[in-house]
């Protein structure tokens, strides 16, 4: 898999390329001409491809679903025109969040660490749809017409890296490969990071929330790492300066008060993460005891608690945590998801069941309630109706690798050995490994066997996985 790192950082770099800082592109501009939206789509959807299989992802469904409806919330009030939008949540503690060509938005776990409040997440995402909505990408390539392609495409290699927590790395293959272009880099970079903040405050105004939440994140992140020799890939490819503090303080001072500054959905995601980053469950619920002592009423605390007594196998002493959330919100997705999972981890099957019925009628369409449907349903040895979740689930969410691999699984114990292997083709593909993709189907086609119209779809996916693999060897240069 070393052979994709040559070809992947420089969305990092060209996002960070040339834009205006007043003028914004329009469809028909010459940007459009160079790299049109479709190329830049495509493109981008090759690169996820590749960078799934190099780093580390966190598989949580509530944190993605959290992630996913915060992001296209703030896309409904952006300038982005293509909302087509694929996330990767990458497993590094590492302060970092990026958005790639095509409407890639990629987010580390360590932003919710560093983000203290709902309102400075959604500040750092509003800066990345910036770059986004503004087309960074093409107008770079558009103000940089004489560098040559494969300088490009070696610029693309250490986001990767970065993305992961490498960041000196990256930083490295970035240097090198752009040699004496970078002061003038430089300059356009600030360019797109003024441009970004001034239109991701805008965003963060129209969506709701305080848009002061902004230079608070930079101020705090400034104060934070303002020592450190080593500062976190973030503050690397977004320097925070005075100036630039100062200037965001000012566009956000212009705006009225009120906007949403915190919420306790978010803090209780936050709980999930740092529960992730724990040396064990017992440090974690350590930490959360200590937050409960200084406020009894910390909520965010009690669920963090709950779920690190539940991780730790302290199952009594997490049902008596849970009680209180669940007696002040008793219809709360969040605490009931908790309480089914402390179900099933007590084999309490038909309590988990009865309580999964309810929250079905109340939400319906839940993702992360949808996939806990399925873990029960299988842990109660009747893998064929987990099967039928899976299929509808993967109908509404086609490009999650999370939600195929577990389809693969389900299919295996139920003994559909050809939709197994199907599914694992999806996954494979979605993670960029298209030799492993192609052979699995190959498995499929041979126990399709005389059923020709099965094998003959199967062919057809195929040879499109076949062409797809082409297209990414083109596009990348490889």
């Amino acid at each position: 898999m070393n052979l994709l790192r040559p070809t992947l950082l420089a969305l990092a770099c060209l996002m960070a390329l040339p834009g205006h800082a007043d003028d914004l592109p329009s469809l028909g501009d010459a940007s459009s001409a160079i790299v049109s939206p479709k190329q830049e789509h495509d493109l981008g959807r090759a690169w996820l491809s590749l960078l799934r299989g190099q780093v580390n992802q966190l598989n949580d469904p509530q944190l993605k679903d959290f992630v996913e409806t915060s992001v296209y919330k703030l896309a409904e009030t952006s300038q982005l025109q293509d909302r087509r939008l694929e996330f990767i949540l990458i497993d590094s503690k590492e302060l970092n969040a990026f958005a790639a060509p095509g409407g890639i938005v990629g987010v580390n776990g360590g932003l919710f660490l560093n983000a203290q409040t709902e309102g400075e997440y959604a500040s750092v995402l509003a800066h990345e749809l910036a770059h986004l909505s503004q087309r960074h990408f093409a107008r770079g390539v558009e103000a940089q017409q004489r560098m040559q392609l494969p300088m490009m495409a070696a610029l693309l290699a250490g986001i990767v890296l970065a993305a992961g927590g490498g960041g000196d790395a990256g930083i490295g293959v970035i240097a090198g490969t752009q040699a004496a272009a970078i002061q003038e880099q430089r300059r356009f970079s600030r360019q797109n990071e003024q441009e970004a903040d001034r239109i991701g405050i805008q965003n963060l105004e129209k969506a709701g929330y305080d848009p002061r939440n902004m230079p608070s994140m930079f101020e705090r992140l400034a104060r934070q790492y303002r020592y450190d020799a080593k500062p976190p890939e973030f503050l690397l490819t977004h320097p925070v300066t005075e100036s630039r503090v100062a200037d965001t303080r000012n566009r956000a001072e212009q705006a009225p008060k009120g906007g949403i500054e915190d919420s306790l959905r978010y803090q209780l995601i936050r709980a999930r993460v740092a529960l992730t980053y724990e040396g064990t469950p017992g440090l974690a619920a350590k930490r959360f005891r200590a937050q409960l002592d200084v406020d009894p009423k910390l909520d965010a605390a009690r669920y963090g608690l709950a779920l690190a007594l539940i991780k730790g196998g302290q199952l009594n002493e997490a049902r008596e945590n849970l009680k209180p959330l669940l007696a002040k919100a008793p219809n709360d997705i969040t605490y009931n998801l908790a309480q089914i999972d402390l179900d099933i981890t007590n084999n309490r099957l038909d309590d988990a069941q009865q309580r999964v019925q309810r929250m079905q009628q109340l939400y319906p369409g839940n993702y992360p309630l949808k996939q806990v449907r399925a873990d029960l349903l299988v842990k109660q040895g009747k893998p064929a109706e987990a099967e039928k979740v899976l299929d509808d689930l993967v109908k509404n969410r086609p490009d999650d690798p999370d939600v195929w691999y577990d389809v693969a699984e389900v299919r295996g114990l139920s003994g559909n050995t050809i939709g197994l292997h199907r599914a694992r083709a999806e996954y494979f593909t979605l993670v960029g490994d298209f030799d492993q993709a192609i052979q699995q189907l190959d498995y499929a086609k041979r126990r399709a066997g005389s059923n020709f119209p099965l094998a003959a779809q199967i062919d057809q996916r195929q040879r499109e996985v076949m062409e797809q693999q082409r297209m990414v060897k083109d596009m990348m240069g490889r």
